[in-house]
């Protein structure tokens, strides 16, 4: 997607060589002064009731007097609050789709505050405009290829722009891996994808196959992946945007490329959606895709554990027990609490880079989709700074999260008599059990645990990914890179 900012008021927009022009029209709308034709006909329009109120309601016009474009929508925009906005272009780019619109104008001038909008507006474009085309030749490729938006003063606005189009990029690469059924991203096609992004500025990318995994002693992850055909893969990613002694923050994706539950294996109707648990996996790809086009002054690396689970003659079973990287044993009293289990080795490995902040991120439980839905992700967290950082970046990118406890008490039901812990606790309370499973594997780390199991895809006539937490993630470490940021502590310092 192509997106162009200008300076555009309402007369110069009326001349936007366009196929769609969308107007944002605030609640004032019926004192907007000017004498312009686009100015004339939006106070008109709102003075008449011919544009109802309520954010997101449309007035659909075709060759109207005085503007260039065939089409103009005039979409109601509330309080022009980021939320607001997004809302409404939602709304409008619904109208506007035709055979032929290909090039699109969002005008934003008439907001109190056009400069925010921007990132709203151009969030809610690449979400409505994506289109899944890669195992669907029939399907109509994205229709809409250009967009311009107007705003008051161009230069103002670049920087909202930036994070718009870098946010947008990565949530569409997650949404593009996520949706791919699970024999077109397997272990090997996600390290594929990871090699080309390692291909970009500043980002580097390692790949780990079977014979170092096993090297690193990550037996939990081993463990879950023997039971396929697929080869697994460790995938190492770093993005280093400020000084080498910079302690990095440290994401990691359950990158579960099709979970069948093992030989607890899971019932048959919607198992197809379970090509979406590696989610995680996919957020981690579609951030590090944002860091190269912003460019932030912070040190991240991705760690990507990438296995199927499947039930064939080597899967562990219900009662086996393995030995983690981090030395303590697991008793698997379920085969389809995988994730946990590849997440586990890999914040062990977290620890090797002393970063200021180990983030986990993964479809985990069905218990979090019953205590959240689908419109906050769960969030664990050890330490109460890194939750509220999460929590504001998510407010911010309209991704938002909900804390849930950490009490030692919900590890109670971890307890096995033949190994340090047990892989589930029961039912009650099953996204916190599974989120003090990990908080073992995580030591005195900054740690925080993002359950996505929930906003990570929609079902039914709307399946397919949502690319999410993605924009949460893109706001957390770009709000990092403006923080004073901590040294990793030398191999002197660690010895002593």
């Amino acid at each position: 997607m192509d997106f162009e900012l200008k300076s555009l008021s309402p007369s110069l927009a009326a001349s936007l060589v366009v196929d769609a022009l969308i107007v944002l029209v605030p609640d004032s709308a019926a004192q907007v002064k000017g004498d312009d034709a686009l100015t004339a006909l939006v106070r008109d329009a709102s003075r008449r009731g011919d544009l109802e109120a309520g954010t997101g309601k449309t007035l659909f016009i075709y060759r109207a007097s005085g503007v260039k474009a065939a089409r103009t929508v005039l979409v109601r925009a509330g309080d022009g609050s980021q939320a607001a906005v997004r809302k409404a272009v939602t709304a409008a780019v619904s109208a506007a789709k035709a055979p032929g619109v290909r090039k699109l104008g969002v005008l934003l001038s008439l907001l109190d505050d056009d400069v925010s909008a921007v990132r709203a507006a151009v969030a809610a474009v690449s979400e409505c405009t994506y289109a899944y085309v890669t195992t669907k030749p029939s399907a109509k490729a994205r229709e809409i290829k250009q967009v311009v938006v107007g705003v008051r003063e161009a230069a103002a606005a670049r920087e909202s722009m930036k994070m718009g189009r870098a946010v947008s990029a990565g949530v569409e690469l997650a949404r593009e891996w996520a949706n791919r059924p699970a024999n077109h991203a397997t272990p090997s096609h996600l390290a594929d994808a990871a090699r080309k992004l390692g291909r970009l500025p500043r980002i580097k990318t390692e790949v780990l196959g079977p014979k170092e995994v096993a090297a690193l002693g990550m037996g939990a992850f081993m463990a879950v992946a023997q039971g396929s055909s697929q080869p697994l893969r460790f995938i190492v990613m770093k993005y280093q945007g400020a000084a080498k002694d910079s302690a990095p923050a440290v994401l990691v994706g359950k990158g579960i490329t099709f979970d069948t539950g093992g030989i607890s294996i899971k019932p048959a109707a919607e198992m197809d959606e379970m090509k979406f648990d590696m989610g995680g996996a996919a957020s981690v790809l579609g951030t590090f895709a944002a860091l190269a086009e912003l460019q932030p002054a912070v040190n991240v690396v991705g760690l990507i554990p990438a296995c199927e689970n499947m039930p064939d003659g080597s899967a562990i079973k219900p009662g086996d027990v393995v030995t983690s990287m981090s030395g303590q044993t697991i008793e698997i009293l379920n085969t389809d609490a995988e994730g946990r289990l590849i997440l586990s080795d890999a914040l062990t490995y977290a620890a090797r880079f002393k970063p200021r902040s180990v983030i986990d991120i993964a479809t985990l439980t069905g218990a979090c989709v019953i205590a959240l839905g689908a419109v906050r992700s769960g969030l664990f967290a050890n330490r109460s700074d890194l939750a509220e950082s999460l929590q504001m970046a998510g407010e911010r990118a309209l991704d938002p999260c909900w804390r849930l406890p950490l009490d030692d008490e919900y590890a109670e039901g971890l307890k096995s008599n033949f190994a340090d812990m047990g892989n589930v606790a029961g039912r009650a309370a099953g996204a916190v059990t599974a989120a003090k499973f990990l908080q073992k594997f995580v030591g005195d780390l900054p740690w925080a645990h993002l359950d996505i199991a929930g906003t990570a895809w929609k079902s039914g006539a709307a399946k397919g990914s949502t690319g999410r937490p993605v924009p949460l993630l893109v706001q957390y470490l770009a709000d990092l890179a403006d923080a004073p940021a901590p040294k990793a502590k030398s191999a002197a310092r660690r010895r002593a």
